[in-house]
């Protein structure tokens, strides 16, 4: 069993770099178990991987090279915030599952991306800026059930 420490900085020109690169690492390692502890003076997330051999890659989504849909400044139909608002009951779900902060599992910009694209399908959610494979592996399928079912 091998090791590896990742920080997550909660800073927002950190954030999203961090989480890529932890994503990153998830997905191509098969992880055995998972320690997160939050370093409160120094505002980060500690994340301790114990991982074992590389996955091999059959079965993955692919990652889209275009360029990505966010709907971060655009408002929200009454409908929409509906399902933002399902979505996120759903994550706070799962991230307490989990014992990961929130936005491990989603941002609000990206819930807010998913209520006003409304994908039909988990390999749809590639075109939505903040979702790559590891995401779309670990919660797609979820996400695509509240949205039939809103």
């Amino acid at each position: 069993m091998k090791v590896q420490i990742f920080k997550i900085r909660l800073g927002e020109e950190f954030l999203h770099l961090d989480q890529k690169t932890l994503d990153d690492f998830l997905q191509s390692h098969e992880i055995l178990n998972v320690e997160t502890a939050f370093v409160n003076d120094e505002n980060y997330w500690s994340v301790i991987l114990y991982f074992g051999e590389t996955k091999s890659h059959q079965h993955t989504v692919k990652d889209s090279k275009t360029n990505k849909y966010s709907a971060e400044s655009e408002a929200l139909s009454f409908d929409e915030l509906k399902i933002l608002e399902a979505l996120k009951s759903w994550r706070s779900d799962r991230a307490k599952e989990q014992n990961l902060p929130i936005y491990f599992v989603a941002t609000n910009k990206e819930l807010i991306s998913v209520a006003k694209y409304k994908p039909a399908k988990k390999e749809e959610l590639l075109d939505i800026k903040g979702f790559g494979k590891h995401k779309i592996e670990n919660y797609g399928m979820e996400i695509i059930n509240i949205l039939e079912n809103i």
